[in-house]
């Protein structure tokens, strides 16, 4: 655990690739909709806008946000092992994390959202050859190659850290 409360569970590791390693970041995917349910359970209105930190979104932006991004994780994966070394767009998550419908649409559709689409990347993915783990995608943002294992590992992570956001919230307020 991270003393910075903008990674509460420390910042993404790659690590190399293992059966074991897949397993666990495979798990991850499939329990991450239940995960951030159990995070927001019974929270209120004015809770769902507290901001995790100061500064930070509110809870109610991260749980879009992470709808936001594992759909753009979803294609990026399609993407990578159905062309070669496609260029994957970058987008402004501030921005995103300020559009209406970030304000006006409850949480629960975005949770709901996750987790039918967890299911379908779970299934698109868990039965992934070497090949496909060794697939790329180029970051327009970062400019840079980047492996469909990094992006698994990525992922996996990215769920856990905002569920912790939410959760080292809930635990601070007591």
């Amino acid at each position: 655990m991270s003393n910075d409360p903008r990674y509460p569970i420390g910042k993404y590791a790659p690590q190399p690739y293992s059966d074991a390693q897949k397993e666990e970041w495979l798990r991850d995917l499939q329990s991450l909709p239940d995960e951030l349910e159990r995070a927001v359970q019974n929270l209120d209105a004015h809770q769902l806008d507290t901001p995790y930190r100061e500064g930070g979104w509110t809870v109610k932006q991260v749980v879009h946000h992470v709808a936001d991004s594992h759909m753009n994780a979803y294609i990026r994966f399609k993407l990578a092992v159905t062309a070669d070394k496609p260029t994957i767009n970058a987008y402004d998550e501030n921005q995103w994390a300020k559009m209406a419908d970030v304000e006006a649409v409850p949480i629960n559709v975005s949770v709901t959202l996750l987790h039918a689409l967890h299911r379908r990347w779970h299934a698109a993915i868990k039965d992934f050859g070497a090949e496909q783990w060794d697939r790329t995608v180029i970051h327009s943002e970062h400019k840079r190659e980047m492996s469909v294992w990094f992006l698994l590992g990525l992922y996996a992570w990215h769920g856990k850290h905002h569920v912790a956001h939410i959760t080292s919230l809930r635990q601070a307020k007591n």
